[in-house]
Order: structure tokens, then sequence, then C-alpha cells
């Protein structure tokens, strides 16, 4: 990966339940599994969903690092098991909502700012599980990164959300690289997605990350596809491999 390259990604749910989260976790161990290390860093400190993905004490965790500027981004990073020669962390926010009050102020996102800053010095690639832009961690977010991936279903209840979100960003100043629908089908897939994830059957939140780089199926590709459009990081799967092993694995679990 180039210095000059982008190394920050919002990755910003229109609404909540669209599968946000679980996309930065598999996009983040696709650049893992290229040699490369990868942080997912929680913005989304009201639902708190990355939390569930490392077995662990989470103290600190991303609400700290927000209000509190003694404590470094690794000591409130987790490792996670991902495929590869490189390093995956979450840095997942699991506080209580006075400290969730605490780290969501102006002065707090100020700080998020600079420690998205500072985990880009640290990890190749850093991938910020944003919420709908509504709060003052998410600006800070949207307005910090590199680059903004907007995730959403293709049901009508997604499309208004994709629409109203496009307003948010368009009221703080930033741009949307890519689009993401997720669960499409041909018959109500948006036309304007840039990458569509197909559903899939998923194992836990305790048993991610799910993408198979060295056998890829469909899931794993519209992923690759994702991380490449918005980190100069090519060749993530075999464009040769037909990923017959991992989508019978999926059927048959």
């Amino acid at each position: 990966m180039s210095t000059s390259a982008p190394r920050t990604l919002a990755v910003v749910g229109a609404a909540g339940g669209v599968g946000a989260t679980r996309l930065s976790v598999e996009a983040a161990a696709l650049v893992a599994a290229a040699g490369h290390d990868a942080l997912v860093l929680d913005a989304n400190y009201a639902t708190q969903g990355l939390s569930t993905y490392v077995d662990a004490r989470l103290d600190p965790d991303a609400t700290a690092l927000a209000a509190d500027p003694d404590i470094a981004v690794d000591d409130a990073a987790y490792p996670l098991d991902a495929p590869g020669d490189g390093t995956l962390a979450l840095a997942p926010a699991h506080a209580p909502f006075g400290r969730v009050a605490d780290a969501s102020g102006a002065e707090a996102a100020e700080r998020l700012s600079e420690r998205i800053d500072e985990a880009a010095d640290a990890y190749d690639a850093v991938l910020v599980d944003t919420p709908p832009v509504a709060t003052n961690p998410a600006v800070a977010a949207v307005t910090s990164a590199d680059r903004l991936a907007l995730v959403t279903n293709p049901d009508e209840r997604g499309r208004d959300a994709l629409a109203r979100e496009r307003g948010r960003l368009a009221d703080v100043g930033v741009d949307t690289d890519a689009v993401v629908v997720a669960n499409p089908s041909e018959a109500d897939a948006l036309a304007d997605a840039d990458v569509a994830v197909p559903e899939a059957d998923l194992d836990p939140e305790s048993d991610a990350p799910a993408v198979t780089p060295a056998d890829p199926d469909d899931y794993t590709r519209a992923v690759a596809s994702l991380v490449e459009r918005t980190f100069a990081i090519d060749d993530l799967v075999p464009e040769d491999a037909p990923g017959f092993l991992a989508g019978l694995r999926r059927r048959l679990d």
C-alpha cells in the first residue's frame, strides 16, 4: 500500500441494522489477509455492536479514546484472528450511558478526529464504524476520514435513509465515495449502488470474520470490491478462484 493512498474509511450506516458494522469487520479482515495492518474504530457509541466481536474485557474502550487524551489508540485496540500475514484489531465502544454522553460532546468529537489521524499513522487501513450522521461522533468520523462508504438496504426504508443521509453529508460538505447496498435481489437492487453485497449465511459475530480470500465466494468478492474501491489495495482475491468450497460450506453450515 502506498503511503499516499487513502488510509481511513468511514463506513456509515444509513439506518440502524443495515450491516455497516459487519461490513467494516469483514473488509478489515480482507485488508489483513493481504498482509496489511487494519483497525476498526467504533464511532457508534449508542449501539456498541462492535463490542460483540471481541471476547475480552473492553477497558479502555473507544469512548475512553474520545474522552481521555492520555489513552493511546493501541490501548483500546483488541486483536481479532484473521487470515493472512497482516493484523486485525478492533476498538469497540462498551460503556455506560454517562461515559457515552461524555464521549459524544463537541470537545470529545474533536478528539475523535485526532484519534482517527493517530490511528492512520499506526495502521495501514482504519475503518470507522459510523452511525447515521446525527451525532457529534458521526460528524467527526465523516469529516475526518479520507473516504466514505454509505451502506443501506434496497427496501423502501433503506432508500429513504439513503436520501436522508446524502442530504446530511452534503450539509457537512462530505462526498460519498461508494454506496453499498446489502442483501439486494435483481428486482430491488439500487440502480446507483457502487457495490452490492449479496445475502450470505454468515456465522455469528463471535466467529467473524467470514470472508474467505483463498477460496472467495460471492460475498467475499463483493467485500473485496469495496476495499479495492476505497483503499489502494489490489488482488485481494484470485481472479480465477471459483469459490466453490466456501459457497458450499455456507450452505451446509
